[in-house]
C-alpha cells in the first residue's frame, strides 16, 4: 500500500479509454478500474451537483474499502451566503453521502474569491460541527496570501482546529502559451495564487493544476516532491491531486508524480496495472 493519497480530478473520463481505461470499457466500470490504479479523487462532480441517493448507492457498492473520495461540498453551501446558514445544508450533505462511510474523507469546502477577511467569523461557526481532519478548506481571496496578520488569523483558526488548507499550485497551467481552447478556458476559470505548502493535519493536501505538456511539470513539481516525501517521512499522509488543462492527461501526469517520488523514496512501489478479467492491461500511462 502507498503511504500517501494520489488521485485525479474525478474517475469519469472517457478519454481515458486507451490510456487509464482498456478501449471498450463501460463508463460503469471506471470507478474500479480507476481504483485499481490510484487511492484517491477529486470530488468535483459534488460541487456542481449533489448526487442522487441511487448514485451514492452505485458508488458504495463499487468503490473499494483503500480508495478515498474528497467530495467538495456543493456550491450552493460554499458560495451561498453566510456559512453559518448552511449549517444544516452541509450535514445533510454528509448524510446523503453517509453510505460511502470513511471513503469520504476529507470533506472539501472550496470558498470564492470574494470569501474574504471580513467573513472569518462565518468559517469559525461553519468548521464548529467538523472534527479535526474531516475537513478542508481552500481559499482564493488575495488578503489570505499576503502574509499579514489576515492570513495568520485564517492560519491559526485551520491549524488550532487540525482542518487543513488546501495547497493549490497553478504556476505550470499559467506557464503555458498556447491558443488551445482547453488551455485558455482553464487558465481564465483557475486562480492564479502565491503557494502556500502548509501542513496543519496528518493529512496535509495538494491540487497541482499542470501543463499540457507532460515533461513541462518537472521543474515546477520538483519542490512539491521534495515536500511530499518530507511528510511522507514525519509520518504524514499527504492527498496529491494532478489536473491538466482538460484533464485528458492528468492520469499520466499522476503517474509521472508518483515515478518521480520514487526516485526520492525507493522503498515506494510502483503503481498498480489494470487488471482486466484476469489479464494485466499494459495501458500507457507514462
Amino acid at each position: 500500500m502507498l503511504p500517501y493519497y494520489l488521485g485525479c480530478p474525478s474517475w469519469n473520463e472517457p478519454a481515458w479509454r486507451g490510456s487509464l481505461y482498456p478501449d471498450g470499457s463501460r463508463s460503469a466500470d471506471f470507478l474500479p478500474l480507476y481504483a485499481q490504479v490510484f487511492n484517491a479523487v477529486e470530488g468535483n462532480t459534488t460541487f456542481y451537483a449533489s448526487p442522487s441517493v441511487e448514485t451514492v448507492a452505485r458508488w458504495a457498492e463499487r468503490m473499494p474499502a483503500h480508495l478515498r473520495f474528497c467530495a467538495k461540498l456543493p456550491r450552493e453551501i460554499s458560495h451561498a451566503g453566510d456559512l453559518r446558514e448552511q449549517l444544516s445544508a452541509a450535514e445533510g450533505f454528509r448524510r446523503l453521502l453517509a453510505p460511502l462511510g470513511e471513503r469520504v474523507a476529507p470533506f472539501w469546502l472550496q470558498l470564492p474569491a470574494s470569501f474574504g477577511p471580513q467573513r472569518l467569523a462565518e468559517l469559525v461557526g461553519f468548521i464548529g460541527p467538523w472534527q479535526g481532519g474531516e475537513l478542508a478548506v481552500e481559499v482564493r481571496h488575495p488578503a489570505f496570501f499576503a502574509k499579514g496578520e489576515e492570513e495568520r488569523s485564517l492560519n491559526r483558526l485551520l491549524h488550532e482546529r487540525g482542518i487543513e488548507r488546501v495547497c493549490l499550485d497553478s504556476r505550470a497551467l499559467f506557464s503555458c502559451v498556447s491558443s488551445a481552447p482547453a488551455v485558455l478556458h482553464a487558465q481564465a476559470k483557475k486562480p492564479r495564487l502565491p503557494l502556500r505548502p502548509t501542513a496543519f493535519s496528518q493529512s496535509p493536501q495538494l491540487r497541482f493544476i499542470g501543463h499540457p505538456e507532460l515533461s513541462a511539470n518537472d521543474p515546477f513539481m520538483a519542490p512539491w516532491l521534495d515536500k511530499v516525501a518530507d511528510w511522507i517521512n514525519e509520518g504524514r499522509t499527504p492527498y496529491v491531486f494532478l489536473h491538466t488543462s482538460d484533464n485528458r492527461l492528468a492520469p499520466q501526469l499522476a503517474q509521472r508524480f508518483h515515478q518521480q517520488l520514487r526516485q526520492r523514496l525507493p522503498c515506494l512501489p510502483a503503481l498498480p496495472q489494470v487488471q482486466v478479467e484476469g489479464r494485466v492491461e499494459q495501458l500507457g500511462l507514462i
